[in-house]
């Protein structure tokens, strides 16, 4: 008699903030990972009350709760890959630095500050914190033109413009850097990947008419998360991780969900959805 064969899949990490209306934080993570082939696990690190027209409120987890998240999952199922997203007060981002000091895999940090609603989600001080102890850590940070302006402290709106912004994101200790050029106010969009001894790598898509976008970001980092933990090199992982989520948001864009920014179609590889009629 042979025994049943065990297998197991790559495993990802994603420490984020809460999303109700299941379209943005670890709720968006947990679908792209799992869309993606791998196995997601969730660190709680804030619980904002929200829904696709914007943010009402943030309660923060007390930091000792995020440690025992940490630990319970580590001593448990170590994560082939990290992804982090929003850790809005110091303490947090001293925590979680400290706790992944020595971990061994990719990081990939996406610094959420702004939300697709335009709602500041970071406290000010904590930028720095942000810049000092988890830019270095991360195999990728993934910032959108609202967040790179923050960062540089000038307004990002053309390529340009980014090329610059990225090569100062990489002298501030990132090791490597993804420009986001959903945002652009033209009919190509162009996102720049900036890695030490090398000319950024452009990834260019066109734009798709949707206002259902929320979570995108949130989502990218996941999805090239997923791809680093399969083993994939960095800039395959980001151009197939491009290439899901503009699909993503294609096949998402007739979706009514909610009376604000809609989410993407995480799941359009086959595309199931069960339609109604609207008024």
């Amino acid at each position: 008699m042979t025994k049943d064969k065990k297998y197991r899949v790559p495993t990802v990490l994603s420490i984020a903030g809460f999303d109700g209306s299941g379209g943005a934080g670890i709720q968006a993570d947990t679908k792209t990972i799992s869309a993606l082939g791998c196995y997601a696990m969730n660190v709680l690190t804030a619980l904002p009350i929200q829904n696709t027209q914007g943010v009402r409120d943030i309660y923060e987890i007390p930091t000792a709760a995020v440690r025992e998240q940490l630990d319970a999952i580590f001593d448990d199922i170590y994560p082939d890959a990290i992804k982090i997203g929003m850790v809005h007060h110091v303490e947090l981002v001293e925590l979680i630095s400290t706790y992944l000091k020595e971990y061994k895999g990719p990081i990939v940090f996406d610094p959420v500050m702004v939300s697709t609603s335009g709602h500041r989600l970071i406290h000010d001080d904590t930028i720095q914190a942000c810049i000092e102890l988890l830019f270095p850590l991360a195999t990728l940070i993934t910032p959108n033109l609202d967040e790179v302006s923050v960062l540089v402290d000038e307004i990002i709106d053309d390529v340009p413009k980014m090329e610059k912004a990225g090569n100062k994101l990489l002298a501030k200790g990132c090791q490597s850097v993804l420009v986001k050029g959903g945002h652009l106010q033209s009919q190509e969009l162009t996102s720049l990947l900036f890695q030490h001894g090398k000319p950024p790598i452009e990834f260019k898509s066109q734009k798709i008419i949707s206002k259902n976008t929320h979570g995108s970001g949130c989502s990218l980092s996941s999805a090239i998360a997923s791809q680093l933990a399969q083993g994939i090199s960095l800039e395959t992982a980001v151009d197939t991780a491009l290439t899901y989520i503009h699909a993503a948001i294609a096949t998402g864009k007739d979706l009514c969900i909610g009376k604000g920014n809609g989410p993407l179609n995480h799941f359009h590889n086959p595309l199931k959805l069960i339609q109604y009629e609207l008024d």
